[in-house]
């Protein structure tokens, strides 16, 4: 109920009609799966440079359709950031501009509910493009695979503690590592993670 309520006040303030779709019925059983690399963890001091986002249509991942993004930020990069991603700023020489690369995005995704690893993270860097240019904050969906992991692994450990980090659900679910720190092949292996949750019970 509050969800639905929050779309309707989302929708009321919704300053560009040319997005109107992000509040459309989402198709059955479709999903994005959305990372972001930036210049670092500040949501206020830190920009985007990177985005990788996939499409999840009932239990595949199309990969094909994929989506990669690398982004001009309005920040500096960090020597730190880029031992993590590996994007330095001649990487970046030929890279959208954040307005453009927002378009691309938004329509990639539609109105599907977004999944993600952390992605609390990534979608309020998102916001802070997406709300001066509709007004609003992103209205979709957002399912979080390490809560969902969270809620299948506590009952089978006695101590109630749960590993919560990125590789640990990975080999604990047998999900291969795809290569270095990458928005995309991240975004593929969030879905892996959230298919795998998806359709078994129990861990």
């Amino acid at each position: 109920m509050f969800e639905g309520l929050k779309r309707q006040w989302l929708r009321k303030r919704l300053k560009d009609e040319r997005y109107a779709f992000l509040f459309d019925e989402p198709p059955v059983d479709e999903y994005v799966s959305l990372d972001t690399e930036t210049t670092g963890l500040d949501v206020k001091k830190d920009a985007i440079v990177s985005i990788g986002a996939v499409r999840v249509v009932k239990n595949r991942i199309l990969t094909h359709e994929a989506l990669h993004l690398r982004v001009k930020p309005d920040a500096a990069l960090k020597t730190e950031s880029v031992k993590v991603h590996h994007i330095r700023p001649c990487d970046l020489a030929d890279a959208l501009e954040p307005d453009e690369a927002l378009e691309k995005l938004l329509r990639f995704i539609g109105s599907r509910p977004l999944v993600g690893y952390y992605l609390e993270f990534d979608v309020a860097m998102l916001n802070k493009w997406v709300r001066p240019k509709l007004g609003i904050t992103l209205p979709n969906r957002l399912i979080e695979v390490s809560a969902l992991y969270y809620d299948k692994k506590i009952g089978t450990i006695p101590q109630s503690h749960v590993d919560l980090r990125f590789d640990t659900i990975l080999n604990d679910l047998k999900i291969p590592r795809l290569g270095q720190h990458d928005a995309l092949n991240d975004a593929i292996m969030a879905a892996m993670i959230f298919l795998k949750l998806k359709y078994r019970k129990t861990l």
